[in-house]
């Protein structure tokens, strides 16, 4: 299929109009136009995405699970710190989008620097050329009424052939007329010859600036399907790369153990293994009774006497020899109770 092309299919076929040209320019500014709303909206989305990276951040401080224990704590701070992570992931898909909008900033004014200049010529060539064809269209119009002058000038002269001295000063006329209207005829000739290279200029500069003005919307429409395409790619990731740091709490998850997680706290806590024995009836009366009964004290035994042998005989005993007095009493004692 052949190609179609600016410079093909954006002519006038009146020498001033400027509608094809026109239409291009609006073309490439609806174009702009579009740049600027998809780095506008690239820019809010970046913005969602780093407030939501800023508020998962601030949840992935908070208290969770915080008096757990065991298998389950430890998949609780795994999917605290997961949470964190993705927080920083999409904290970082912000700032590529913004690079990325950068980028579409930064070609669009290149191209808007570039376009600049050539409106700029295309401009002064328009201006020149209508300001040309102008100046030719006067002398046309000086050049037409100068040749009726002298047509007029020489039916004068043809039809009035009596008299003589009139007849000259009829003649004078004709000459001058003729002097005006080859005047005329030169500056009419001259101005669409110097049309004739404006518009030469002209077409020169309008094929180029169709030229250049085409493959500023080719780049565009590359860079801007380019640009949307890598964003879609960063969304794409980021889906992966939360799915990776999620599947890491469903592994955690999947080493977290019920049984032993309850044999983990009763092992720590554990108060004792024997309930408590049963609260047995008292009948009041009965315990009242016991209370003020009379109680005999317990007997009081006396200690224990060591004998150290036989008491000596008395009718043994000499003059010098220790008197011992002898107790009849089986009964005493030394010791008083």
């Amino acid at each position: 299929m052949k190609s179609l092309h600016f410079k093909d299919f954006f002519w006038n076929s009146d020498l001033t109009s400027t509608g094809g040209y026109d239409v291009i320019i609006q073309y490439l500014n609806d174009g702009r136009r579009t740049c600027k709303e998809v780095e506008e909206f690239m820019k809010a989305r970046a913005s969602i995405e780093e407030k939501y990276a800023k508020d998962l951040l601030g949840l992935s401080k908070k208290v969770c699970g915080h008096n757990e224990m065991n298998t389950l704590k430890r998949s609780l701070d795994m999917f605290k710190l997961q949470t964190e992570h993705v927080s920083l992931s999409h904290l970082q898909l912000a700032q590529s989008m913004k690079d990325e909008a950068k980028k579409l900033e930064d070609f669009r004014e290149k191209q808007k620097e570039v376009r600049k200049k050539i409106e700029q010529q295309m401009d002064a060539l328009h201006k020149q050329k209508s300001s040309q064809f102008k100046k030719t269209m006067d002398t046309k119009k000086t050049y037409e009424q100068k040749c009726r002058d002298k047509e007029e000038a020489d039916q004068n002269v043809n039809r009035n052939t009596n008299n003589t001295k009139h007849i000259e000063k009829l003649y004078s006329k004709a000459q001058q007329a003729k002097q005006n209207a080859e005047e005329a005829d030169r500056l009419y000739h001259q101005n669409v010859t110097t049309l004739g290279k404006v518009r030469d200029e002209w077409l020169k500069g309008h094929v180029e600036a169709c030229e250049v003005f085409e493959k500023q919307a080719m780049e565009r429409i590359n860079f801007l399907r380019n640009t949307v395409w890598t964003h879609l790619n960063q969304l794409s990731q980021q889906c992966v790369t939360g799915d990776e740091l999620y599947e890491e709490v469903r592994k955690s998850l999947e080493q977290s153990d019920v049984h032993e997680d309850i044999e983990h706290f009763v092992n720590l806590r554990r108060t004792g293994d024997k309930p408590p024995g049963p609260v047995l009836y008292e009948n009041f009366y009965s315990s009242q009774r016991s209370q003020t009964g009379p109680t005999a004290p317990p007997p009081r035994q006396p200690p224990p006497v060591i004998r150290r042998g036989p008491l000596p005989d008395p009718s043994n005993n000499s003059r010098d020899d220790t008197i011992y007095s002898t107790v009849q009493d089986a009964g005493y004692s030394v010791i008083q109770f």
